[in-house]
């Protein structure tokens, strides 16, 4: 009779630094429930203090101390990242926190904020201090966002320091998300300026191009004008051609928030994604038609304000909220980030992004960038297959020597970084030599689908 394997034991010191992660996480319970208001903001810093310094302490004793180079670590036995009893917890907690904060946790008009309201309060001062105004749920999500950005990226420079290209991607979507998508939102507040996220473009923030937003950024005068400007040309000018000099990795991979969260806290479950043809199959069929669907909702509402609400009345702006919902709420969030656990970190970007879509159609199409694969190299490990959070089955191109052009590839790199022997590289390559091996593939696929 077979046994399972054993997998090794953590050690004393790690075990240490993770009894002070759950000592954080019991001090944010204890700041849930306590009714005084001082001792809340005491029990939520202190709950800060011990989950960052905790995570921060076990990153280093297991991949800062560990031999350079990417190890598996019995990922595929562990209950936390292996789909077992541990991982269903995290995603019920990840999903049931989504839940919360989307739907009751609004202003109720006195200030409270449903059940995350003592959290909400205990970062007043320090919204305050950079917003100018009191705490809300976005602003306690953002916090709790960007932490996680953080602390996994220090985590992932220390898994991955071996590789040049995987610390700046790291360093990269840690500055953005701190820089551009928290710090500088609030500053722009602080001066009573639009609230504006620079590194979120039409169609992932779908409501930029809507006239509503368009008209009401105009009317604040010069900075909104230029914010429509950004929006406008970064969705429709910058992204074409930097996809077409960089592939989609430029922004997925470097800059976007829901890509660093995935590449940063989603990391020890990209190993998660589906590389079935029938999950290839729904990730074609749902992704772009959510893109349709937002495009057509733009193009609606930009038709309706041109002639003054006659066409559709209130109709387009019930689609856009039903949009929204079910894509901008449930999609991206309940479900993209709450089941990290069990689907893998790329839920969202892989099945329901319209930025996505949009960049892989470029991408696949258009853009100089390819993964080379060297297939007298190859030794079948299966690395790179295995880091796929895009669920390619990467190995089948390597073994074949072919290069891979696919609309979903992030160019995260990851697969060239798990490759013990340096067959995958990614480069942005001539036209020409890509259109031929694109049509190689293209012919390997009706075959296969045959």
């Amino acid at each position: 009779m077979a046994t399972a394997p054993l997998l090794p034991a953590s050690s004393p010191a790690e075990k240490l630094t993770l009894a002070v992660v759950a000592g954080g996480l019991l001090a944010l319970l204890l700041a849930l429930a306590d009714a005084d208001a001082t001792r809340q903001k005491t029990w939520f810093y202190l709950a800060l203090g011990l989950v960052s310094g905790g995570t921060l302490a076990w990153s280093w004793l297991k991949f800062g101390t560990a031999p350079a180079g990417v190890q598996q670590n019995n990922l595929w036995l562990r209950a936390s990242t292996g789909r077992g009893a541990v991982a269903w917890v995290t995603g019920l907690v990840l999903t049931g926190f989504y839940v919360v904060l989307y739907w009751y946790s609004g202003d109720d008009g006195h200030g409270h904020f449903g059940p995350l309201n003592n959290l909400v309060h205990a970062l007043d001062g320090f919204s305050q201090t950079l917003r100018a105004r009191p705490a809300d749920q976005w602003f306690l999500y953002g916090t709790f966002y960007t932490l996680a950005v953080l602390l996994m990226g220090a985590r992932a420079l220390w898994k991955y320091r071996h590789s040049r290209y995987q610390l700046i991607r790291t360093a990269s979507v840690m500055f953005f998300q701190l820089g551009f998508a928290f710090l500088l939102p609030g500053l722009l507040q602080f001066f009573q300026q639009p609230e504006f996220y620079f590194t979120y473009f039409w169609p992932l923030k779908y409501d930029y191009l809507f006239p509503g937003t368009v008209t009401s950024l105009v009317q604040n005068g010069g900075l909104g004008v230029f914010m429509v400007f950004w929006g406008a040309a970064m969705s429709l000018l910058a992204t074409p051609v930097l996809t077409y000099f960089f592939g989609k990795r430029w922004y997925c991979s470097w800059v976007c928030g829901c890509g660093g969260l995935a590449e940063t806290a989603g990391d020890p479950y990209r190993h998660l994604a589906d590389k079935s043809r029938a999950a290839w199959r729904w990730e074609v069929g749902i992704i772009y038609t959510v893109l349709v669907a937002i495009v057509a909702i733009t193009a609606l509402l930009w038709v309706n304000f041109a002639m003054h609400s006659t066409l559709l009345g209130e109709a387009g702006n019930v689609a856009a909220k039903w949009y929204g919902f079910a894509i901008g709420s449930v999609f991206s969030g309940v479900i993209g980030v709450g089941f990290y656990p069990l689907m893998g970190a790329r839920v969202w970007c892989r099945f329901g992004c319209p930025m996505a879509a949009y960049l892989g159609l470029l991408q696949k199409h258009f853009s100089r960038f390819r993964i080379s694969t060297n297939g007298a190299q190859c030794i079948s490990c299966g690395n790179c297959s295995n880091v796929c959070e895009m669920g390619i089955d990467v190995q089948q191109y390597a073994q074949r020597g072919a290069p891979i052009i696919r609309a979903s590839c992030v160019g995260c790199g990851m697969c060239s970084t798990a490759c013990p022997r340096g067959v995958l590289n990614l480069e942005n390559g001539p036209r020409e030599g890509r259109y031929q091996a694109s049509q190689l593939i293209h012919a390997d696929s009706l075959r296969i689908l045959s």
